[in-house]
């Protein structure tokens, strides 16, 4: 990784979040280089990475062994058809993590000689515990597989699927998931402080509870509805509000709520997709 020069197109959040994790790891700054039109980004990436930056897309893909693709998804098509002829013959790995464009749409952009690897992080990456899922596209091999992993690696966790139509359900659960977590632990906050507790107060004990309650399913090894259940004593507090929420049909309404942000997801796909 230390001889890999990796390009950023686009200087959001999580190349950010990336350009930090692999710093980090030991990546010599003169390895990265950032492409983004904002001047105010450019030196503020500048001043705290210390990497190359640019204004150019082609000038900062130039020679890299991989381009990773950081730019909003309506954008990306006309980001990847003005770097093809950058990228052609190169042998540079694209790695986008551009949310619901699928790998064979960009490989067609990128002009079919670029090997693909799709990405779909999610928010926690800031905080180098995210969860990143990988899948495979045309043309990465089993090396271009395993310079992606060590690339996300860097910010979290990084696992692989073989069927890219699972990227949908795997945006609507992790790539849109935190969002969930943030509205309950909203909810639960805003519930305390409604009975009378301290809003500050409230909002402490919910954050610092999500987070334990993350932790023991990390740590644990443990069963997620085994731990619930270890948790809920019979006749208890947590039996009466765990058996509110089922009797309002909470499985139900999440299972809803995934089946709509995965169906956006294939939507957004196919509009993004056409050319």
């Amino acid at each position: 990784m230390k001889d890999t020069l990796i390009a950023f197109i686009g200087g959001g959040n999580m190349t950010r979040s990336i350009v930090g994790g692999l710093l980090a790891d030991g990546v010599p700054a003169r390895r990265l280089r950032i492409a983004e039109p904002d001047a105010e980004r450019r030196a503020a990436l500048q001043r705290d990475f210390g990497v190359a930056v640019s204004a150019d897309n082609a000038a900062t893909a130039a020679g890299a062994d991989v381009v990773l693709l950081a730019v909003k998804p309506q954008v990306l098509q006309a980001v990847a058809r003005d770097l093809a002829p950058a990228l052609s013959g190169t042998g540079a790995l694209a790695v986008s993590i551009a949310a619901g464009i699928r790998s064979a749409d960009l490989a067609r952009w990128l002009g079919d000689t670029v090997p693909v690897v799709r990405a779909m992080p999610n928010t926690p990456a800031l905080l180098g515990c995210g969860a990143t899922v990988l899948c495979a596209g045309p043309g990465a091999n089993a090396n271009h597989r395993e310079l992606a992993e060590s690339i996300l690696r860097a910010v979290g966790s990084v696992s692989w699927i073989t069927d890219e139509m699972q990227m949908d359900t795997v945006t609507a659960l992790s790539g849109s998931g935190p969002a969930y977590f943030f509205l309950l632990t909203e909810a639960m906050a805003d519930a305390a402080a409604a009975a009378g507790l301290d809003p500050e107060l409230a909002r402490l004990l919910a954050v610092e509870t999500a987070l334990g309650a993350a932790r023991m399913a990390i740590e644990s090894g443990e069963d997620i509805a085994v731990l619930r259940r270890r948790v809920t004593s019979p006749g208890g507090t947590t039996e009466a509000a765990v058996g509110t929420l089922e009797q309002g049909g909470l499985r139900e309404l999440v299972r809803a709520a995934l089946t709509q942000a995965a169906t956006r997801s294939r939507e957004l796909a196919e509009r993004l997709g056409d050319d």
